[in-house]
């Protein structure tokens, strides 16, 4: 298969919206989402954002979302973010692989989006078209079709100059559509997946701080 022919541009605008999530901490959660019940700090947790290329060498990108214990059910509940239950990379990304899919087939969506240097295996990509319902909202853009999520988080990174850490979280998710609170309901069979958790991550990843 040949490579895709991507426009530098767009590889431009979708990388500097990923990078502008960068480092950015999420940290509201109103009430359980489980019960409603009323929520209390737990702890923090470095998580994987996406994995992109830069410069011929793959970078992790990383967000930092604190973690609530429920007062009244227990449950151990994470800060509004910006990842799909049931993931562990970040929505705008699963938002391209769903929007490319419709265009294409899934080995040649993940070669598209190896072609825009990010990292993301096929059989994710194959997950991701046959769990996630559709469509995601995108627009046309150099011969394509492109997540709003990412043009909005491409705006973003504009506007504050590509400066890390000069974006809100708040501004992150609602540029992401906020998808982990108005289409959460859509995954509940996702539950039980986003709950489990990979030994070797909370290894690496996990950063306890005070509630």
């Amino acid at each position: 298969m040949m490579a895709p022919r991507v426009p530098p541009m767009l590889s431009t605008i979708v990388q500097a919206g990923l990078l502008a999530v960068d480092g950015v901490s999420f940290g509201d959660c109103a009430a359980c989402p489980d019960c409603g019940g009323p929520v209390s700090g737990y702890d923090t947790r470095k998580k994987i954002f996406c994995i992109i290329r830069e410069n011929e060498r793959e970078r992790t990108l990383h967000v930092n979302v604190k973690r609530f214990s429920c007062k009244h059910c227990g449950s151990i509940v994470n800060a509004d973010e910006p990842f799909y239950p049931g993931t562990r990379i970040g929505s705008p990304v699963v938002d391209l692989c769903l929007t490319l899919a419709t265009m294409m087939t899934v080995n040649r969506t993940a070669a598209w989006l190896d072609a825009l240097d990010i990292i993301v295996d096929r059989t994710s990509c194959r997950k991701f078209t046959k769990v996630f319902p559709g469509p995601v909202p995108a627009t046309p853009l150099f011969g394509t079709r492109i997540p709003l999520s990412v043009i909005s988080l491409s705006t973003l990174a504009a506007g504050a100059g590509g400066e890390r850490g000069a974006v809100s979280g708040a501004e992150i998710l609602a540029a992401c559509g906020f998808p982990s609170a108005h289409r959460a309901a859509l995954f509940r069979p996702l539950r039980k997946e986003r709950d489990e958790r990979d030994p070797e991550e909370e290894k690496e990843e996990r950063q306890v701080q005070d509630p």
